[in-house]
């Protein structure tokens, strides 16, 4: 049907969208503090740069991407996740040869082929940070804090913080023994893909969401009994730190997160009051990344929170910021000879900074004043033929429930003064 939407997706329509809007800017606020720079990726991408980054053997990449063939034969991806592109921009356009650490932030739209249901859509949305060229246990907690730190401006509360560390190419072969060892008994009850898993890459059964492939993860080797002296090292560090800050977290043995690229600390974020798939974001270390994508060996951190899951989790909590957007000042004319006048002072009030609207349905003034209370406009500002004759225009305060006539000379300093009043 040309009026319903493609499955997975959402319309935000005004009422919502301001909401939103507030959100991203709060995102904004707290990364500018933070040190850290926007960068915008295009919403396609080449496939391979999914395939080599997030991983071959994962969900995203075996089951979730939209992908498709252009018109010079060439395989594109529509971005399931962000950290990859923003691995491959700072690659393609050298921002590594600029001050280090590099610190960037985004938003926007990802897209996977995914089952919807609450707070999870097939175009999803993201706002997410990385950190390019510090290995200091230090910034692993900057980046948690800092998401942590933006949840409470939001006014979330009773999160639960998760962490584990999935070790690096050093504990790898000893996880792989171990896990292998584990798994071999149960790998006839398991599901086909985590049955090519054994083999591939035995880490992403415990990130298989089959039951019956988590009921047989339960008692398996954790990652973190596995680590190398250095790995542990970093791990405690990153304890140290979030406990120096009074971050409240758990030790998640079982946590590996859904990408190929993690390495040390991995974390996510959940708020129980919104169900069993209660993530609102998550992240980690990807030290091999960068190399994986074609750069030098450079480390990595970063996270990504979902904007959809944020917005479930703050209406459960009944914090939802949905303050519709609404002009300062709407102008009402009675009878058609204040017509030029008023559709003159419209544009000049917004050229002035005013947020301004007026009539386009030909109303009467009775009709006009309704429609006007019913936007929430502050000011109704009033011309008829009388006024005209006096050059002046009646403001009426729609709060306090009085008016005064106002030059027409001076209405726009006038309505300056009484904005910057009321924002203050």
């Amino acid at each position: 049907m040309l009026t319903s939407r493609p499955r997975g997706t959402n319309d935000i329509i005004p009422c919502e969208v301001e909401k939103w809007r507030w959100i991203e800017s709060q995102f904004c606020q707290i990364c500018e503090q933070y040190g850290y720079k926007e960068i915008r990726t295009p919403i396609f991408e080449h496939t391979e740069l999914f395939q080599r980054g997030v991983g071959d053997t994962t969900d995203i990449v075996e089951k979730e991407m939209y992908t498709f063939m252009d018109r010079g034969n060439r395989s594109v991806t529509l971005r399931p996740e962000n950290t990859a592109p923003v691995v491959r921009a700072y690659l393609e356009n050298k921002l590594y040869a600029g001050l280090q650490p590099v610190k960037l932030f985004y938003s926007g739209p990802m897209f996977r082929y995914d089952r919807p249901q609450a707070g999870r859509f097939r175009q999803f949305h993201q706002v997410g940070a990385e950190v390019f060229g510090s290995n200091d246990p230090a910034v692993d907690a900057e980046v948690i804090t800092m998401a942590m730190d933006f949840y409470a401006r939001l006014g979330l509360n009773n999160l639960l913080l998760h962490i584990n560390s999935v070790g690096c190419p050093e504990c790898r072969p000893a996880q792989r023994v171990a896990l292998k060892k584990y798994f071999q008994p149960h790998l006839g009850g398991l599901c086909r893909d985590c049955q090519d898993r054994f083999e591939k890459n035995p880490l992403r059964i415990l990130d298989c969401k089959v039951e019956r492939c988590a009921a047989a993860g339960e008692n398996a080797p954790a990652t973190i009994d596995c680590l190398c002296p250095d790995c542990a090292e970093h791990f405690e560090q990153v304890k140290k730190y979030l406990d120096l800050l009074g971050i409240s977290y758990t030790i998640d043995r079982r946590l590996v997160r859904g990408l190929d690229y993690y390495t040390h600390t991995a974390f996510e974020i959940m708020a129980p009051d919104i169900g069993a798939q209660s993530s609102i974001g998550g992240g980690g270390r990807y030290n091999g990344l960068i190399e994986i994508c074609g750069g030098p060996p450079t480390p990595g951190v970063g996270y990504a929170l979902g904007i959809e899951r944020i917005i479930l989790a703050m209406e459960r909590q009944d914090v939802a910021k949905n303050e519709a957007s609404r002009p300062d000042v709407f102008v009402v004319t009675a009878g058609p000879e204040a017509g030029d006048t008023a559709f003159k002072l419209l544009f000049s009030l917004r050229s002035a900074g005013i947020a301004a609207d007026k009539d386009y349905l030909g109303r009467s003034l009775k009709a006009q004043m309704k429609y006007a209370g019913k936007t929430g406009v502050r000011y109704v500002v009033m011309i008829g033929a009388e006024e005209l004759a006096l050059g002046v225009a009646l403001v009426r305060d729609m709060s306090a429930g009085d008016q005064e006539a106002v030059s027409l000379d001076d209405i726009i300093a006038y309505l300056t003064q009484k904005k910057s009043m009321v924002t203050e």
